[in-house]
């Protein structure tokens, strides 16, 4: 097991914690960026914390508000990202940090305040790589309470654990990360190609390489869902599709749970396609509208009624955006062998 200099069941004033470099990757987050920092900063550690903000060319005040609170706080450091990509974003960040565990954070989280002392303890239990947890959706509006409810189902979302919750212990991949410096310097960083689906290839990528992915449903973040069906088709769209290059570049990581959105959307079109010589084609994208308006009432269960009825609607959006995404991805897209 990879342990740190003291065990985490030491009394917190007598061990020595490890500092950590929190990464940030930001754009256009004038709004959030100065409580995200507060937060982080906040957090219930005992050891040291910096934050390293690589920001992107954001069209608000991002850059000017990351700067002030930089020379604020020596703990803060701002690093350019000029492509604006997530991936770059940290890859840029982690080149800039100096500890050995690095804590990947994102503009607008909202963590709860034992996150990082939480991640810390499960990093020396488990000897894992990566820790990570629960992406729990909570929305506001009505659209976003309901796509909240469908990112936290297995209708919605399958079985993964870092969407519907469960039991600590290893897995494919967790939201955001604690990681292992070492780990991280071992396969390379991110993989800058991957626009969409660089945390679960990199995941991947650690696995492989011998390295433990662990789930910690105490590290549960906050996340705000998407406001309206144009923007969530359009995320899941990008989903999928970079999901597809994820399974062309690795060989043997597709399964049924990714399949079903796509073989759901063929076998639709077919069944309308046929529909006009063959009318029982329709059983098909009709037993489907049944299927979600009946998902739509048990996984609604204690919403309003205006809830309840956009359900329907974001399970549809969410299905059929992820398998047209996964169909339609071109193998442009491909990754380049790496040198």
């Amino acid at each position: 097991m990879k342990q740190f200099p003291d065990s985490p069941h030491a009394p917190a004033e007598t061990r020595s914690w490890p500092p950590i470099s929190v990464i940030m990757p930001v754009l256009n987050e004038e709004r959030h960026l100065r409580e995200a920092v507060d937060q982080v900063l906040a957090q219930s550690y005992p050891g040291d914390i910096e934050i390293v903000l690589a920001v992107g060319p954001s069209h608000d005040r991002t850059q000017e508000v990351a700067d002030a609170i930089a020379a604020a706080d020596p703990r803060v450091v701002v690093v350019p990202n000029p492509t604006g990509r997530t991936p770059n974003a940290l890859n840029a960040a982690i080149a800039a940090s100096r500890n050995g565990i690095v804590a990947r954070v994102d503009g607008h989280a909202m963590l709860p305040p034992d996150y990082l002392r939480v991640a810390v303890e499960t990093l020396e239990e488990t000897g894992a790589d990566n820790v990570g947890g629960v992406m729990a959706a909570e929305g506001v509006s009505a659209f976003e309470r309901a796509v909240a409810c469908a990112m936290t189902s297995k209708i919605g979302v399958g079985a993964a654990a870092f969407h519907v919750g469960g039991t600590a212990g290893p897995a494919d991949t967790v939201y955001l990360g604690v990681f292992r410096r070492s780990a991280l310097d071992r396969v390379g960083g991110y993989d800058e190609h991957f626009q969409r689906a660089q945390d679960w290839e990199m995941n991947h990528r650690i696995r492989r390489t011998g390295g433990l992915v662990w789930f910690q449903p105490r590290m549960r973040v906050s996340y705000r869902p998407r406001p309206n069906v144009k923007a969530l088709a359009k995320q899941y769209f990008h989903y999928g599709r970079w999901r597809h290059v994820v399974s062309r570049t690795h060989e043997g990581t597709i399964n049924l749970r990714y399949l079903a959105p796509p073989a759901a959307v063929l076998a639709m079109a077919l069944g309308v396609l046929v529909s006009p010589f063959f009318p029982l084609g329709l059983v098909i994208p009709g037993g489907y509208v049944l299927a979600i308006v009946a998902g739509s009432v048990l996984t609604g269960s204690g919403e309003p009624v205006t809830v309840k009825a956009r359900l329907p609607l974001v399970y549809a959006t969410m299905h059929l955006s992820w398998g047209w995404g996964f169909l339609t991805s071109p193998r442009s897209l491909a990754r380049p062998p790496r040198p």
